[in-house]
């Protein structure tokens, strides 16, 4: 899996070199490149954005340095290129599975009060939202796009433990412990120790119903 994400902020993706996702990155598992727009702007101050035509507040995005960008990096359009937009849908698990299937994809960071709607029309297949809020910028969304679909590629993280996670099966995940047995005064509770993996698998079962019904009983709708 290839991943690019266009930013003016490429600093701000050092947090992609650590934990997971780092050691993935070192054993070949995910490639994630961060592209500067700054260095295909056309404009010796290094200029990217511009006052919005009609008026009001901010700056938008110039098409020419992300338009030369995405042409310099997929010429024959042969990634799936995606722009970071709380107008686009809403990323959820599903999404996640579909992107997965793709093997090379481009993610747009947008900033200020976004980009040249051209940029859209011409460049880009499809606009994915993280959530119905608006952020400063596309890299936080844009991380944690890349976060999501990179842990399912194969190798990245144990088949194991991407079982019975939060939204399979349309349940939030069961409460988890670990040593010690009692920590202030409360108790591992006595099924997850007895060794009887049905009677494991029944409670967890059980806590997931539970605590999707509590937190998140639409999904039990659906």
């Amino acid at each position: 899996m290839r991943i690019d994400i266009l930013t003016l902020f490429p600093e701000m993706f050092s947090a992609l070199q650590g934990s997971i996702l780092g050691r993935a990155q070192k054993q070949g598992k995910i490639e994630i490149n961060i592209v500067n727009i700054r260095d295909y702007t056309l404009d010796k101050h290094l200029k990217c954005d511009d006052y919005p035509f009609g008026g009001g507040a901010g700056m938008v995005m110039m098409p020419q340095p992300i338009g030369s960008a995405i042409e310099s990096i997929d010429p024959n359009h042969d990634a799936w290129r995606i722009y970071m937009s709380p107008k686009g849908g809403v990323l959820k698990q599903q999404k996640v599975f579909e992107l997965i299937e793709r093997e090379w994809l481009i993610l747009l960071c947008g900033h200020y009060e976004g980009v040249d709607q051209r940029v859209i029309d011409l460049f880009i297949d499809e606009e994915v939202s993280i959530g119905d809020y608006v952020l400063t910028g596309g890299e936080l969304p844009a991380m944690v796009l890349t976060d999501c679909v990179s842990r399912y590629v194969d190798g990245v993280i144990s088949t194991g433990s991407l079982v019975d996670e939060s939204f399979s099966d349309n349940l939030l995940e069961y409460p988890q412990y670990t040593r010690p047995q009692e920590y202030k005064g409360l108790c591992v509770p006595e099924v997850l120790r007895s060794g009887d993996h049905a009677k494991v698998d029944a409670w967890r079962r059980e806590r997931a119903l539970e605590i999707t019904k509590k937190c998140r009983p639409d999904l039990l709708n659906k």
